[in-house]
């Protein structure tokens, strides 16, 4: 029998306050190292902590958004663990009652979300660690899903589409290379219908890439491990990027490693009915209802739908085009093809980009009325892009407007035929293909700007009436 993989995947994502979750500090990313701090981060005796409501609407937000049941009753735990950058020497996070249960993304169960703190950081210099506490305290949520992943393609596409969600509801920033975005992996494989295999947890995976390859690669050392006669050792690893693979860090705790017990200095979290129905209410349009109403309202193809929706900032602008065009594949196409590929090459969002949706929009309609063709658009994007120039100021100053006269075409459409007569005798020879290179020809001739589909009929028609 072959092997299968089992992956279940804990993303911890960092709330988009202000201020921490149990204090007023700032949680501003790059601050000077252990200036973000005060005494109810750093744990001193006698500190209290208060919780912070923005913290928790955050957390209600991507509850709902993945389908949760968010309960009106949730309960802060103690974890108890040593380690440098944890002050306090114990975590406060939810263990038992967690804010919201029993969601799903992608076909993935969603077992539990759940609201904690962060730790502080580590910086390992030459010849010492240092320790900077800013982070300690920021408030996080983890996402814990079930064990229902196959692949390390769908562990990806899983956690993409978590991040789109964060982003959408402005719940997190998915900054990866900032932290605000973490993923621990856990992998087991088993032989097909057999039970489930011990398992190993890969820690802190900061990029889609690294998860990827970490998690392909722990499956093959299990695997090897297993068809050599070895047994699988429950422990935490690290993914060494460089070696492009993972190594022991410390055998895996069990939650009554962390000795968890109810924080005795914050209340019962009770949240009240209509305070989830308002951030039910608040909720913008999410990837997939986005992906299903393209498809269905625009007949736009689920992979197009896709790449529009993988930004939010882009999906809107993508629709505001649509609706100002009033054609929105055309809109979907230049959206994804052209205004991604500027943004890509100027490394800009979209906020920064010159072409505002309603100039987009002009242009689509421009080249729906004929006004212009195909090369003239392209040559007006780029223009707009370049300049931020209005798409009518651009084709009146380059004199791109498209020659629509059949009179006009049809005259210049007479020269082509005397000037080629040897392609003219080929085509009416019954070498159809040659036809392509009169149409060049004429397009040529009245440097690009003919109607293309009118001059293609009036050509056809003065060469099969002369014949």
């Amino acid at each position: 029998m072959s092997w299968e993989a089992v992956i279940g995947l804990e993303v911890h994502a960092r709330l988009s306050t202000h201020t921490k979750i149990f204090c007023g500090c700032a949680t501003t990313f790059g601050a000077p190292p252990n200036t973000n701090v005060c005494p109810i981060c750093l744990g001193y005796p006698g500190a209290l902590p208060a919780l912070n409501r923005r913290a928790v609407e955050l957390a209600i937000r991507m509850g709902l958004a993945t389908g949760c049941t968010v309960h009106t009753r949730s309960v802060f735990a103690r974890k108890n663990y040593f380690y440098p950058d944890l002050p306090k020497g114990y975590q406060i996070s939810q263990f038992d009652e967690p804010l919201a249960t029993d969601g799903r993304v992608l076909g993935v169960r969603i077992r539990r979300i759940h609201m904690e703190e962060d730790a502080g950081k580590l910086l390992h210099e030459r010849d010492a660690s240092l320790v900077d506490l800013n982070r300690a305290g920021t408030p996080l949520i983890e996402i814990v899903s079930e064990p229902d992943i196959t692949s390390s393609e769908q562990a990806t596409a899983y956690l993409t589409r978590l991040r789109q969600i964060l982003m959408y509801t402005e719940v997190c920033d998915g900054n990866m290379e900032e932290g605000s975005l973490r993923c621990d992996a856990n992998v087991s494989v088993r032989r097909a219908g057999e039970p489930l295999g011990t398992r190993t947890e890969v820690k802190n995976l900061n990029s889609f890439r690294f998860l990827g390859r970490a998690i392909e690669y722990e499956i093959e050392r299990q695997i090897s491990v297993l068809e050599g006669s070895g047994t699988i050792v429950q422990e935490t690893r690290l993914f060494d990027v460089a070696a492009n693979e993972t190594r022991v860090m410390r055998s895996k705790e069990e939650a009554h490693d962390y000795r968890y017990f109810p924080e005795p200095d914050l209340y019962t979290l009770a949240v009240e009915a209509s305070w989830i129905d308002g951030v039910r209410g608040s909720l913008p349009a999410l990837p997939d209802a986005r992906i299903e109403r393209y498809q269905r309202e625009h007949g736009i193809s689920a992979v197009d739908a896709e790449v529009l929706v993988a930004n939010r900032e882009v999906a809107d602008y993508f629709e505001r085009v649509a609706r100002d065009a009033g054609n929105a594949r055309a809109a979907a196409n230049w959206t994804r093809n052209e205004v991604l590929r500027v943004l890509n090459e100027q490394k800009i969002d979209i906020h920064a980009f010159r072409v505002t949706p309603e100039m987009l929009a002009r242009l689509i309609r421009l080249i729906d009325s004929g006004a212009i063709g195909g090369k003239a658009a392209k040559e007006v994007f780029e223009e707009m892009a370049a300049s931020g120039a209005a798409p009518d100021e651009i084709v009146e100053r380059n004199g791109l407007a498209q020659v629509s006269d059949p009179d006009a075409i049809r005259e210049a459409a007479r020269r082509v035929v005397q000037a080629n007569e040897a392609q003219v005798t080929q085509y009416r020879a019954g070498t159809a293909k040659i036809f392509g290179y009169l149409v060049g020809q004429l397009m040529k001739e009245t440097r690009g700007k003919a109607n293309a589909e009118l001059a293609n009929r009036i050509l056809r028609e003065l060469l099969d009436n002369s014949a």
